[in-house]
């Protein structure tokens, strides 16, 4: 069967003969396509995936006041569109979409992911913005955009964060991982407590992957989708995915598991230091990533980011 993005989309094309038909005055200020929350967007939708909130469906965004102006025709119109597709229910029916396909506002869309109802132009309209939530509203597909102003606005988050904030989150990821790989992690195996160093080491995990994204210029998804994207990524993704399982595989409540955690863990933070002064990030040539955070932020010039947290976003 389809991925649901591919699903999706030719969902569309077999309906866009009917949209044009019924709709044609509504059309040319619209932009359609599958974007947003939901594994479909990100490609990663599979059997499990299909149990809820799944099936040919597209999101179509309009100004707001273009909405406003034409949802009571739009909403006629859908009601047209075919129930199933490919043998499967349709998510366009008002009852299935759930907030996720059907007319939105695009200015209430990027709204929900980034707390901006306008595209961000300074670095401080940035801030706060969350990983996930970016490469939810920047994932997917769209299908066609007859005003342009969606994917422009997906453009703009799509060339990723200003480039002091950049330095600044994979500054913080290198502290982070420092502090709960490198530091934290040894020091509860050497006290018996494997739930602090599963703690611990869960808090590495999530910043090395974070890392990796910003490494490779990407959002880290949400949380149960940040392995899967890491390992495609063509800058350190494999090799610290397959750190990681050997961590992951390790026992933490056993004296020979939590030395092959700690060993995994030594061997990511190699690997990252070993990129960050392959990109010229960072000339800091011990592995102790706490050193390559500063090393990162002597890049910055922005007095404001200067002063932040070094262990906070």
């Amino acid at each position: 069967m389809a991925c649901g993005l591919e699903l999706s989309r030719r969902y569309f094309e077999h309906c866009l003969p009917l949209l044009e038909r019924e709709a044609g005055e509504i059309l040319p200020l619209c932009a359609i396509g599958l974007a947003g929350e939901g594994s479909e967007c990100l490609g990663f939708d599979d059997g499990i995936s299909r149990d809820h909130d799944w099936g040919p469906g597209f999101c179509i965004w309009l100004s707001r006041e273009d909405l406003d102006r034409h949802r009571q025709r739009l909403e006629e119109v859908l009601r047209l569109l075919p129930a199933t597709f490919g043998g499967l229910p349709c998510r366009m029916a008002p009852e299935r979409r759930l907030g996720r396909v059907g007319p939105m506002a695009t200015e209430d869309f990027y709204a929900r992911f980034t707390g901006r109802d306008t595209p961000p132009h300074d670095w401080r309209h940035w801030l706060g913005m969350q990983e996930w939530a970016l490469a939810a509203c920047t994932g997917g597909e769209v299908f066609f955009d007859g005003p342009g102003r969606f994917s422009a606005w997906r453009a703009t988050l799509l060339d990723y964060f200003p480039r002091d904030l950049h330095l600044k989150k994979m500054a913080t990821r290198c502290m982070q991982m420092a502090q709960a790989g490198q530091y934290n992690l040894p020091r509860c195996l050497q006290r018996g407590d494997s739930i602090g160093a599963m703690l611990a080491l869960g808090r590495f995990s999530e910043a090395a992957l974070s890392l990796v994204c910003l490494l490779n210029r990407r959002y880290l998804p949400f949380y149960k989708w940040a392995h899967r994207t890491v390992q495609a990524l063509p800058r350190l993704g494999s090799d610290i995915c397959t750190a990681l399982h050997q961590a992951a595989a390790a026992s933490l409540a056993t004296e020979e598991g939590g030395q092959r955690a700690v060993a995994a863990v030594e061997d990511i933070c190699v690997l990252v230091a070993a990129e960050l002064r392959r990109q010229g990030l960072s000339d800091e040539e011990d592995s102790w990533l706490w050193l390559h955070g500063p090393a990162l932020m002597r890049q910055v010039r922005t007095a404001e980011i200067l002063r932040m947290d070094l262990l906070r976003d």
